[in-house]
């Protein structure tokens, strides 16, 4: 049976090169010299550092960069595959991402194509896409 997994992932590289650029960002900019402000990564913690408030505000502090599918998000998923597909489309939650199989595989792209425009409230992927 056609199956695919609908996921929210993260490049990690290009949250590295963001924070690269950002960095260089902040070195280069007039109003932050001589404010030792700073932008640290920890896997997907970035911490931002300055030794004035009003730059520290314009850093925004800490960041933590979600990853995974919560339940609530899943639960969401769900119910709007269950509204939306045609009679013959299951989903189930499978930890962080949502399993959606069907017997046709042009369900499953119309299951995809209503998620692309729902808004969901986080970035979607699809991957595992199985005939």
């Amino acid at each position: 049976m056609p199956s695919f997994d609908v996921v929210s992932e993260v490049d990690r590289q290009e949250v590295r090169n963001a924070v690269d650029q950002a960095q260089r960002e902040v070195g280069t900019r007039f109003d932050f010299k001589n404010t030792s402000s700073s932008i640290e990564q920890n896997e997907l913690v970035l911490t931002m550092r300055s030794a004035s408030e009003d730059r520290l505000t314009a850093l925004r502090q800490v960041a933590t960069i979600k990853v995974g599918i919560s339940s609530d998000k899943a639960r969401e998923i769900n119910k709007l595959i269950k509204e939306q597909s045609p009679k013959g489309v299951s989903s189930q939650t499978q930890g962080d991402s949502v399993r959606v199989s069907s017997k046709k595989r042009d369900d499953l792209q119309g299951v995809m194509a209503a998620l692309k425009s729902a808004d969901v409230g986080i970035p979607l992927q699809f991957e595992n896409l199985r005939n």
